[in-house]
Order: structure tokens, then sequence, then C-alpha cells
């Protein structure tokens, strides 16, 4: 597994901190898949008092994304390597469970292509465009999906009705989904 490492707000990535991270991050690759070229994007941000790590890691099956924070960066890496780890463990589970139950589950999940943020100049609102490539997928799955990023909502292809559709957590705590018409 590749790792890029990124800092922001004027922080060097010191080789110390590199090896650290390296080692950390790198060792989240005995739970990975050996078929996939995978690279793990690693954001450190530090503020007055707060070190803050994230980590990113898409795959073809998946899209695993945490982030902690600390005032000590060894403790906000630690954690992050261990949440994810958790991540790893749930995703599998649930994985193992839907192919028991169907054959196929890794041809359903969408892939991301982050691209930079983008400056509007007549308003002068920033805003962050995202490029998804949709696969079908049942709302099961893309709740799953939902829940292993832990985003708010989540947007598919649901393949029984085949329409875009956007799945989203109520204040409640369950889930809603919205259908986009042909």
């Amino acid at each position: 597994m590749r790792i890029q490492i990124r800092g922001a707000n004027r922080f060097n990535v010191t080789d110390a901190i590199r090896n650290y991270i390296e080692e950390k991050v790198g060792s989240l690759q005995r739970f990975l898949p050996t078929n996939q070229d995978l690279e793990a994007r690693v954001y450190i941000k530090i503020y007055d008092v707060i070190q803050k790590v994230e980590v990113t890691i898409p795959g073809n099956q998946f899209i695993l994304r945490a982030e902690e924070a600390s005032d000590d960066l060894y403790a906000a890496i630690d954690l992050v390597v261990d949440k994810l780890e958790r991540q790893i463990r749930r995703h599998k589970t649930k994985a193992n469970k839907k192919i028991r139950e169907r054959e196929g589950i890794s041809n359903y999940f969408i892939t991301i292509d982050d691209t930079p943020e983008v400056y509007n100049e007549e308003d002068e609102v920033p805003y962050k465009v995202k490029n998804v490539h949709l696969k079908p997928m049942d709302v099961e799955e893309a709740i799953m999906q939902l829940e292993l990023l832990g985003h708010d909502f989540y947007v598919y292809r649901d393949m029984a009705v085949d329409a875009v559709c956007v799945v989203y957590r109520r204040n409640d705590g369950k889930y809603a989904v919205i259908e986009t018409n042909n």
C-alpha cells in the first residue's frame, strides 16, 4: 500500500512522523485485499493545541475514511488507525454476511474521484466538487456504505428502481431514501 502524507497550516512532515505513519497505517494492509493497488491519503492539520489526522483509503469495493484529533500528534495517529481497523472489521463482517446471502457484492460499491476545491468567483462561496461513478446496489448496501464512511448521506444507483437515490440518516436515527425521477 502506498501512503501519501500531506500537512496543512504550514506543518512540515518530519522523517520521524513519516516513519510512524507508514508503520501504523501500513499495518492495516494485513486486513485489506492484496489484489488491489491501494493508496492511503493521510492529511495532518495542526491548530493551536490540537492536531487532527485524516486518513482516506479508497478501494474498488470500499472507501475507508477516519479522522481523529488530539493534543498529541502520535496519539491522534494511533486513534485514527484504531478507528480504521474497527471500520475494516465491521465492513468485512457485513460484506461476508452479504456474500453468503448473495454473490458479487464487490460489483456494487462506488468509486469516488477527489477533485480540488473550486471557488465560484461571482458568489465567492467555496464549494468542493466530487465526481462519483455510481454502481448499482440495494438500499441495505447503501446504508452499510453510509455507516462505513460515517457520512450523513450517501448517493447510489438503486438496482430495484434503476434510479439515482440518496439514503440519509434522519434526526430520529432511522434512515430515509430520496428517489430521483428519470
